[in-house]
């Protein structure tokens, strides 16, 4: 599995219907294990973003198709990190010789 770290904004219609986000999280999650991905973290943050999720997907397809579905809804806006876990790291710095 492919690790994803999601930065996501309400949109105007996202915070007028702010009382709903946790059911749309809810369905959120159930959308992206019906994928065979999953949310492994998520955060109500301050700063530059409203929230952020750690998320797991088989691949960049399957993440971009979750992405986009969010996005229709109308609520949200996302940016998608690709993550490389710390094993991945260290193989790519040790790789530059």
């Amino acid at each position: 599995m492919t690790t994803y770290i999601l930065l996501i904004d309400w949109t105007d219609q996202g915070i007028r219907n702010v009382r709903d986000s946790a059911k749309r999280l809810d369905a959120a999650k159930k959308l992206l294990a019906g994928v065979g991905g999953s949310f492994n973290q998520f955060y109500l943050t301050m700063g530059g973003h409203d929230m952020v999720a750690v998320c797991e997907a088989p691949d960049d397809a399957v993440m971009a198709h979750f992405t986009l579905s969010l996005a229709m809804g109308g609520n949200v806006r996302t940016e998608t990190l690709k993550a490389f876990p710390e094993a991945a790291y260290r193989d790519l710095i040790g790789s530059l010789g």
